[in-house]
C-alpha cells in the first residue's frame, strides 16, 4: 500500500527540500516562492473551521454492510488502484533521505551495525541453539550457522515441535538476505517509491531490503520493475493485520522497519497487533519509521458527508480507506508495543500550487521509535 494522493508526497514537487522544519512563512507576500512552508502555525479560527469540518463530514457514517465489504474486499479495493495508477502515477521519495537518514548508506555505519559486529560470535553460538523466528525450526547441522541469527528464551523443548513450514520458510541460510549485515524492511512498499531509491542510492554489499504489500497487483509492479535486484531485495504479498501470517524473516533480525501512509490504510481496531508483531522482528537497536496522516490534513477535511466509517476513518471513492492520527495515538501505539520514543513530529505544511497560485494546508506526522537495547551485562 502507498500513499493515493500525488499531493500527499512532497517529492511530487520534483525538487530536493531541507528536512521540515527549517523553512519558514516570514512574509506573506512570498508564499509563491517555494513550493512548500514548513510548521505553519494555524490560526485559532482556522483550527476551529476544521474541527467543525471534522463533525460535519463524520455525522453520517457509512452502513454496516458497506463497512464489511471495504473490509472484506480490501485486497480487490488496493489491487484495482495499482492497476489504475502503475503508469505514471508514483514519483521516487527522494524526500526519504532528508528525513529518514537511517536509510541513507552512512546507516550503515551506525550503531546498529556495530552492536551486530561487536556480537556476532555470541549471536551465532545462540543462534545454533535457538529456534528462528515463528514457524521455522532449526535442526543442526542441516543449516548454516551464517544466517538470519538471533538470541531467544524458547525452551529447548519446544524446539522438537513439528513446525508447519512454508516455502519461504525453508531454512534461515536459505532465506534471502540470510548473509546480509544490514536488514530494512518496508512494510505497504506500493510500486516501490521507497525501495528503490534505497537500492539506487546505498551500494553497500551488506545491505538487503525486504518489502512487502497486502495488494499482490503491487508487489508484481516491483518484482517486474528493471531496477529490482533478487540478489539486494525480495518482494512478498503480506497482510501486517493477518495474525496467523507470520512474515518470512525471523524474529530480532531486523534494522529498520519503515511505513510509509501504510498504517492509516488499516482498520483502527488492529493497529496495535500489527505493531507489537513487527516490533518483535526489530534487532534491539533496530528503529522503526512512520510518515502519515495527521489530523486535519487537508484530506480528512475534503472528505463529504456518508464517506465517514469511524471516528478520523474514511474510505475514498475507489474504495481505500485512511486514518488520520494524534502525535499521542501514534505514541501510544508505540510504546504500547514496547518502542522507545526518539521522534515524534507533527509536519504542519503549507504546500503551494505557484501554477494554479493555490495554497493546500497538510498535517503529517513523522515518528522515530527504538527497540531498547539489552541491560549492559558489565
Amino acid at each position: 500500500m502507498a500513499d493515493p494522493c500525488l499531493e500527499d508526497d512532497p517529492a511530487v514537487q520534483g525538487r530536493k527540500r531541507e528536512p521540515f522544519g527549517t523553512r519558514f512563512l516570514s512574509d506573506p507576500s512570498r508564499v509563491f516562492y517555494h513550493n512548500a512552508w514548513d510548521n505553519v502555525e494555524w490560526t485559532e479560527e482556522q483550527a476551529a473551521a476544521a474541527e467543525r469540518k471534522v463533525q460535519e463530514n463524520s455525522a453520517q457514517r457509512v452502513c454496516q454492510e458497506k463497512q464489511v465489504d471495504y473490509e472484506v474486499n480490501a485486497h480487490k479495493y488496493w489491487n484495482d488502484f495499482y492497476r489504475i495508477h502503475e503508469n505514471g502515477f508514483f514519483k521516487d521519495r527522494h524526500w526519504l533521505f532528508t528525513e529518514f537518514p537511517e536509510l541513507a548508506p552512512t546507516t550503515n555505519q551506525n550503531h546498529l551495525k556495530d552492536l551486530i559486529l561487536e556480537n556476532k560470535k555470541d549471536e551465532i553460538s545462540d543462534y545454533q541453539n535457538s529456534k528462528d523466528g515463528p514457524g521455522l525450526t532449526i535442526e543442526q547441522p542441516k543449516c548454516s550457522s551464517t544466517g538470519l541469527g538471533h538470541k531467544t528464551q524458547t525452551p529447548p523443548e519446544e524446539e522438537t515441535v513439528p513446525q508447519k513450514l512454508s516455502h519461504l520458510q525453508i531454512c534461515a541460510d536459505k532465506l534471502p538476505g540470510s548473509s546480509a549485515t544490514y536488514r530494512i524492511l518496508e512494510v505497504g512498499c506500493g510500486a516501490g517509491n521507497t525501495v528503490f531509491p534505497i537500492l539506487q542510492t546505498n551500494n553497500d554489499p551488506g545491505l538487503f531490503v525486504y518489502c512487502c504489500d497486502f495488494s499482490s497487483t503491487a508487489v508484481e509492479l516491483v518484482q517486474t520493475n528493471s531496477e529490482y535486484d533478487p540478489s539486494r531485495c525480495f518482494a512478498f504479498v503480506h497482510d501486517l493485520c493477518d495474525e496467523d501470517q507470520s512474515y518470512p524473516v525471523p524474529e530480532n533480525s531486523i534494522d529498520v522497519i519503515v511505513l510509509i501512509f501504510v498504517l492509516s490504510a488499516i482498520v483502527p481496531e488492529k493497529m496495535q497487533k500489527a505493531i507489537n508483531r513487527l516490533s518483535r522482528l526489530l534487532k534491539s537497536g533496530g528503529m522503526m519509521l512512520l510518515r502519515d496522516y495527521g489530523r486535519y490534513d487537508m484530506a480528512q477535511l475534503r472528505f463529504k458527508k456518508g464517506q465517514c466509517l469511524s471516528g478520523n476513518f474514511y474510505v475514498r471513492g475507489d474504495g481505500t480507506r485512511v486514518y488520520f492520527f494524534t502525535q499521542d495515538e501514534l505514541d501510544t501505539l508505540f510504546t504500547t508495543a514496547g518502542l522507545e520514543k526518539v521522534q515524534n513530529l507533527v509536519d504542519r505544511r503549507l504546500q503551494v500550487n505557484r501554477g494554479k497560485q493555490l495554497t493546500m494546508y497538510r498535517v503529517w506526522i513523522q515518528c522515530k521509535y527504538r527497540k531498547p537495547l539489552p541491560p549492559s551485562t558489565t
